[in-house]
């Protein structure tokens, strides 16, 4: 068996503050994970929008897996440079 395998509940996976590398902010937390059933893995994270207004539609974040750097014990790291640009262009 893998030493470094270090396996996380997805329980455990949401309650991490999700963080970006690129920018230092915090986004968030994990709200939804897309799966490949047929691969058995992780295709992305599903972060909730910053941007809450009472009459606009909250548009989610998707971060694919590969933008995931790192799991910590209570911290996911991420590096967000495309979100940040995803989400500039959602405001305009």
């Amino acid at each position: 068996m893998d030493e470094d395998l270090v396996l996380f509940s997805t329980n455990a996976v949401r309650s991490m503050e999700v963080i970006d590398i690129s920018t230092g902010s915090k986004l968030g937390y994990v709200k939804d994970f897309r799966v490949d059933v047929n691969e058995q893995r992780v295709i992305s994270l599903t972060l909730p929008s910053p941007n809450k207004s009472w009459f606009g539609k909250e548009e989610d974040i998707e971060v694919p897996w590969e933008k995931v750097i790192k799991l910590g014990v209570d911290v996911l790291l991420i590096d967000g440079s495309d979100i940040q640009r995803q989400l500039e262009q959602n405001r305009i």
